[in-house]
C-alpha cells in the first residue's frame, strides 16, 4: 500500500519556489539524470530483514504499514515535514531475509514498486545461517555476487535511481555472545562487500556499526541494541537520524536533515 499517493506536483504546489522538489537535477545531486518528468514524486522504498520489518502491516492498515522501526521514524518524518511534495513511502523488509530470499521477491517486492529511491540493509542472517550451518547457507563469494545481482537488476530497471545501502552490524549482547568471534568476523566481512557494492554503484553507504560505536560513549550498548542484532526504538531513532544525513548529501531537498 502507498502511504502517500503520487501526485502532480505543479498543480499541487503552483508555485516556482517548491522547484527544489522537482527531477531531475533540482533534486539529486547527480548530472546524469536528465530525463525523467518533472511533475514526477519521489517513491522511496526499505528492503531488507527483521530490523528493517519492524513488525510492519500486511493489509491496507496505514497505522502500521510503515512497521515501528527505522522505516517508519524516516518517513514519518519526511511525509510531515513535506506534505506538498507527494511522496510515496514502502516497506517490504521480511524477517529472516537473507540474500537469496531476497533474490526470490525481489521482482515483486521491488522492481515492479518503481522506486526512486531504493535503501537496503541485509546481511546478518546471511551470517546466522553460517553460524547455525544452515544447509543453504552462502560463502561471501555467492553472498556478494547476490547483492551485486540485486543492484543490478534495480539500476538496470532504473538507472536513475538513488541506492542506499545499509552496513549490517552485530554487538556482543545476549545470544550474540555465543559465537561471538565468530559473529563479528563473519559481519565485518559482509560489511566489506557492501562498503565495496556502493563505490562500485556510486551508492549511498550508511555506517550503521560505526553509529552504534559512537552512541556507546553515551549509553550502554544493551540500551541501543537489546539482543545483539535488533535496535530498541533509541537505536531505530539513531539509524534513522544517520540515514537522513547522509541521503540528504545527494537528495537536496533533504538538506535540512544534515
Amino acid at each position: 500500500m502507498k502511504l502517500f499517493s503520487r501526485r502532480n506536483f505543479i498543480k499541487t504546489t503552483g508555485i516556482a519556489g517548491t522547484t527544489s522538489f522537482l527531477l531531475p537535477a533540482s533534486v539529486f545531486d547527480n548530472d546524469k539524470i536528465t530525463s525523467r518528468e518533472r511533475e514526477k514524486s519521489l517513491c522511496f522504498l526499505f528492503q531488507g530483514d527483521s530490523i528493517t520489518d519492524g513488525k510492519r502491516g500486511r493489509n491496507n492498515d496505514p497505522n502500521h504499514i510503515m512497521g515501528h522501526g527505522y522505516a517508519f521514524s524516516i518517513a514519518s518524518r519526511v511525509g510531515a515535514d513535506f506534505p506538498q511534495a507527494g511522496f510515496t513511502f514502502y516497506n517490504r523488509g521480511v524477517s529472516g531475509n537473507t540474500v537469496p530470499d531476497l533474490q526470490k521477491r525481489w521482482q515483486n517486492d521491488t522492481i515492479d514498486l518503481k522506486p526512486d529511491v531504493l535503501s537496503l540493509l541485509v546481511g546478518i542472517n546471511d551470517v546466522g545461517d553460517i553460524i547455525n550451518k544452515h544447509p543453504e547457507a552462502r560463502d561471501l563469494a555467492e553472498f556478494e555476487k547476490g547483492y551485486r545481482q540485486l543492484l543490478n537488476s534495480a539500476q538496470t530497471a532504473n538507472p536513475d535511481i538513488v541506492l542506499v545501502l545499509g552496513i549490517p552490524f552485530v554487538f556482543p549482547v545476549g545470544a550474540r555472545e555465543k559465537n561471538w568471534q565468530l559473529w563479528d568476523e563473519e559481519t565485518k566481512n559482509r560489511a566489506t562487500i557492501v562498503k565495496k557494492l556502493a563505490k562500485e554503484f556510486n551508492a549511498i553507504l550508511v555506517d550503521f556499526n560505526e553509529v552504534f560505536e559512537k552512541a556507546q560513549q553515551s549509553a550502554p550498548i544493551n540500551y541501543w541494541i537489546w539482543d545483539g542484532i535488533h535496535p530498541t526504538v533509541f537505536g531505530h531513532e539513531l539509524m534513522a537520524r544517520e540515514w537522513l544525513k547522509q541521503t540528504a548529501r545527494k537528495i537536496k531537498c533533504l538538506k535540512k536533515y544534515t
